[in-house]
């Protein structure tokens, strides 16, 4: 059997590996995207109420009224603290799983560049084959004519 042809198997598994590895590189890179995006809006709504604080503060307010807008703020702060650090393990894991959907890629390529060299080696031979017969034939052709 041909190199290239046993070869062919283990460059399946090479592409079905990197095909698995770029589908849990777009889930990773969905849940990061998502992260953001719930960071982003806990950042815009305690914008929000930081605005609505000062609007009320400004018109006035109770002793009670101001420890809740403080608590909350202070809550939202945590909140968004905490969403920062899952943005953080989101990008974390996605850098992860690009590079191993990177390196997983690399190998099918090489495996795809050797598999491409043994069939060109394969060709060459094969054209020397078919190019010595003819010559046989061609040589056996011109005795037979002379005798």
């Amino acid at each position: 059997m041909k190199k290239s042809r046993r070869l062919k198997p283990v460059v399946r598994v090479a592409e079905d590996r990197e095909q698995q590895a770029a589908r849990v590189l777009g889930a990773a890179q969905a849940r990061l995207g998502q992260a953001q995006q719930q960071l982003e809006e806990l950042q815009r709504y305690r914008d929000d109420y930081r605005q609505r604080f000062q609007q009320a503060g400004a018109t006035g307010m109770g002793a009670a009224q101001l420890e809740d807008y403080q608590q909350f703020l202070h809550k939202l702060g945590q909140a968004i603290e905490q969403q920062g650090l899952q943005v953080v393990q989101a990008t974390q894991e996605a850098e992860a799983k690009r590079a191993l959907w990177f390196a997983l890629r690399g190998k099918a390529r090489m495996l795809d560049t050797v598999v491409a060299r043994y069939r060109a080696i394969e060709e060459q031979q094969a054209s020397r084959r078919e190019q010595q017969e003819q010559d046989e034939r061609s040589q056996r052709g011109g005795r037979s004519e002379t005798l």
